[in-house]
């Protein structure tokens, strides 16, 4: 399969960010994006859940020589801080150190690898909808959104990099033995603002990534560089304490005094915001396969996840490397590309899915529990003696780039074990002096 000319569907952070590494390894690239240029409308305000970007998004970046640039974008977040209803803080460190997830604007982010790929020659065409395609890749069906018309594309290779809702996997979809499961969350969300303090100060802290647990649901926190933070409320759609609930300002009023009072004070125009910001809706995508004849899902498009492993976007650019090396590894034969490509990538998207559901579990539930926060801390301590031969779940997919599915599976691993050792005699107070050793022992043996 001689490929030369590549049609990218979104103008997206993935489909931005492949682009390049297609353009870098010599192929005639386009990208059709359905929406209007980003960079004159500017980024579409109030359903924003910000970007960290870890290990494997660096990863993805550098491979363009994009790392630098964006990281003078980015604040680092070396942990999460807690906020408890009475306004008590507990501060939870990610990893080691020196190691921290970074918050990032996606706007921001996605303007500057759109002009980075067209910088590098590449040619980007906005509000182009993909109508349909015959997988075999004889042609793409275009409409342009401003005139109406339509067209058709006839590249080598269709990449599909056009999201959670993809127009190419919904031609996929129709076709014999795809399998598709689309499942959404009981929860929503919304985003909210705290904005900056005097002389663009930030409120709060700006070095975490702030959580209000409030059990089955949560407010977070991420830091611009501004001094605002962008805040997304995850909350149940319907019931009881839903966004179907909260009906009046008074509800809301209420509902902030009794679950977020110290938030109160730092969000001016929270009342506001909450009543004009839509609801979005979040959901997880499975299907396979990922190839149909001279057409490829990458991205959101072959496996839209939920955001609470803030790996997405990570997973998304992960998947830009890994081709990349594909390309290199079977010498631009793309009949050996791309079905080693869903291979081998498949089952670490399935695995960071469903990490992102436990891991919502955790941040929503769970964080302010004091066995969990003990559990944290016996991990953290075996890690910090033998860095060698421990790694918590959270370090390997963050600022590791071991396999998601292996990180699934310690993860199911080292939770049993560490339920485990809550049962030893007087452990409390005698797991660093007693039993630290018996129990490095025990999450050594890597299944």
């Amino acid at each position: 399969m001689q490929v030369k000319t590549i049609a990218i569907m979104g103008a997206g952070l993935v489909g931005s960010l492949l682009s390049m590494y297609l353009k870098r390894k010599g192929y005639d690239v386009a990208v059709y994006e359905r929406r209007p240029d980003l960079r004159l409308t500017g980024a579409a305000g109030g359903r924003s859940i910000n970007l960290a970007i870890s290990e494997r998004g660096w990863k993805g970046l550098a491979g363009v020589k994009m790392e630098e640039e964006i990281r003078k974008m980015a604040i680092p977040m070396p942990g999460r801080m807690i906020h408890a209803v009475d306004g008590g803080l507990a501060f939870q460190a990610y990893g080691k150190p020196g190691e921290a997830i970074n918050s990032v604007s996606r706007g921001d982010l996605n303007i500057s690898l759109v002009n980075a790929a067209e910088k590098s020659g590449i040619s980007f065409h906005f509000n182009q909808r993909i109508v349909e395609t015959d997988l075999a890749g004889t042609y793409a069906a275009m409409e342009d959104a401003e005139t109406g018309s339509t067209y058709k594309l006839q590249p080598d290779l269709l990449i599909s990099a056009d999201g959670a809702f993809s127009l190419a996997r919904y031609t996929m979809i129709k076709t014999d033995k795809f399998n598709y499961e689309q499942v959404y969350e009981d929860h929503g969300y919304k985003e909210l603002t705290i904005p900056a303090g005097p002389g663009n100060s930030w409120l709060i802290d700006r070095d975490a990534l702030h959580i209000w647990p409030r059990k089955n649901f949560m407010l977070i926190a991420l830091p611009n560089l501004d001094g605002s933070f962008t805040c997304t409320l995850f909350f149940h759609s319907k019931g009881e304490l839903s966004f179907d609930s909260i009906k009046s300002e008074v509800d809301l009023q209420h509902f902030f005094e009794t679950y977020f009072p110290d938030v109160i004070p730092l969000m001016p125009t929270y009342k506001q915001d909450y009543f004009q910001n839509p609801t979005g809706s979040l959901m997880t995508v499975k299907c396979f396969p990922w190839v149909n004849g001279k057409t490829l899902l990458i991205g959101d498009a072959a496996h839209a996840i939920i955001p609470f492993y803030g790996q997405g976007m990570n997973c998304g650019f992960e998947d830009c490397s890994v081709l990349d090396s594909l390309i290199d590894e079977f010498n631009h034969d793309w009949s050996k590309i791309l079905p080693a490509f869903q291979t081998s990538r498949k089952p670490n998207s399935d695995a960071i899915a469903d990490l992102a559901k436990l891991n919502f579990i955790e941040m929503r539930d769970l964080v302010a529990d004091p066995d969990f926060q003990f559990k944290k801390k016996i991990a953290a301590k075996v890690n910090e003696k033998y860095p060698t031969k421990f790694l918590p779940v959270y370090s390997m997919v963050s600022f590791s780039n071991m396999p998601y599915s292996n990180a699934l599976k310690e993860y199911k691993r080292q939770n049993a074990l560490l339920d485990s050792v809550l049962n030893m005699p007087d452990i409390k107070t005698k797991w660093e002096t007693e039993y630290l050793e018996e129990i490095a022992c025990l999450l050594f043996n890597v299944g």
